[in-house]
Formats: structure tokens, C-alpha cells, sequence
């Protein structure tokens, strides 16, 4: 059982429809907090919260860039054919609508 503990927690991490909404646009490539904020439609201080559970769950990494912070998956987490590669199971995406 101590073998899947990693994967409950990065699946755990993802139970919420805004850190969901945040690896999708990371999977994109690096967004500073700022991009995701407006992405999303957030709060900066409620992203920060949302970004500090992908962090500690080992899907995102922060790194300062100027006045700013830039996010990017970890290593281990791959963009993978509209989803996401979490290393012990992947994620897909539906189509975004378009407007």
C-alpha cells in the first residue's frame, strides 16, 4: 500500500476544479502567477493557496522571474496528448469549448 501513497496525493491535490484548471495551463508550458490569476479568473492570494498544494504534492516547481513568480510542471509530471503524464497514472483533458 505505501507504494501508491505518492499518486493518492497528487490525485488527492487534484480535487479541486482550480488546481485542475492550473495544470491544465501549465501543461502549455510555464505561466507566471499573474497569467494564471487572470487564466483562471482567481484571486491571487486564493491561487497562491491553490499553487502551494500542487507544489507540495510534487506537480508543480516556482522559480522568480524578475518582480514575479513563474510555475511549470515538475519533473515527472509530462504534458501527454491533451492530459497529463503523472508518472504513476495519467490524467486527459476534455476539449476546452471554444467561445
Amino acid at each position: 500500500m505505501a507504494a501508491q501513497e505518492p499518486c493518492a496525493r497528487k490525485l488527492k491535490s487534484l480535487a479541486d476544479p482550480t488546481r485542475l484548471g492550473v495544470l491544465r495551463a501549465l501543461a502549455r508550458g510555464p505561466q507566471r502567477v499573474k497569467t494564471l490569476g487572470a487564466l483562471l479568473g482567481t484571486e491571487q492570494s486564493l491561487l497562491s493557496k491553490h499553487l502551494r498544494v500542487l507544489r507540495d504534492a510534487g506537480l508543480v516547481v516556482a522559480r522568480r522571474d524578475g518582480k514575479g513568480v513563474r510555475y511549470r510542471l515538475a519533473d515527472g509530471v509530462a504534458a501527454a496528448g491533451g492530459g497529463l503524464d503523472l508518472g504513476c497514472c495519467r490524467l486527459s483533458f476534455d476539449p476546452e469549448p471554444r467561445s
